[in-house]
């Protein structure tokens, strides 16, 4: 699979770690930064690795902020992500089988490196359940979205 990652400042070391980890599962990975501790806007990587997502130049993505709540709200603006914010395994699997998520979204301040690195492993391995009650709410959540998505 091909990962599409993005931090903002809060978030960057944990992407340092996660990166590694993934590309030692056997993915690739395009990092679209930012990579250092100088104040940035968090909303211009969300909407970078979101654009890879939905244009197919990535499979999913994974957002890393502070406390992930900011990247989340930001993804969730781009028509067609479906990102989720996981701090526990639970919601790691769930937020795939249940909500088929295109986009992972962490807090590098709430979750430390080794809990986040099998939030990632679980996200990344678990498939969507493919159960007609979970794909009949997608399609609910994708009829909002088409209705409030101005056609250009």
């Amino acid at each position: 699979m091909k990962i599409a990652l993005g931090a903002d400042h809060a978030g960057y070391r944990l992407k340092d770690v996660i990166i590694p980890f993934i590309e030692s599962l056997g993915h690739q990975v395009i990092d679209y930064g930012c990579s250092c501790a100088d104040s940035v806007d968090y909303p211009d990587y969300a909407l970078q690795v979101c654009e890879q997502v939905v244009s197919g130049g990535a499979d999913k993505g994974i957002l890393i902020c502070g406390t992930g709540i900011g990247m989340s709200i930001a993804a969730n603006k781009v028509p067609g992500i479906r990102c989720a914010l996981v701090h526990d395994l639970f919601s790691a699997k769930a937020t795939r089988e249940h909500n088929d998520t295109n986009v992972l979204a962490l807090g590098e301040r709430v979750i430390g490196p080794g809990v986040a690195e099998e939030i990632v492993k679980i996200w990344l391995e678990t498939e969507f359940s493919q159960g007609v009650r979970h794909q009949n709410r997608i399609n609910k959540v994708q009829s909002i979205e088409d209705r409030f998505t101005v056609q250009a």
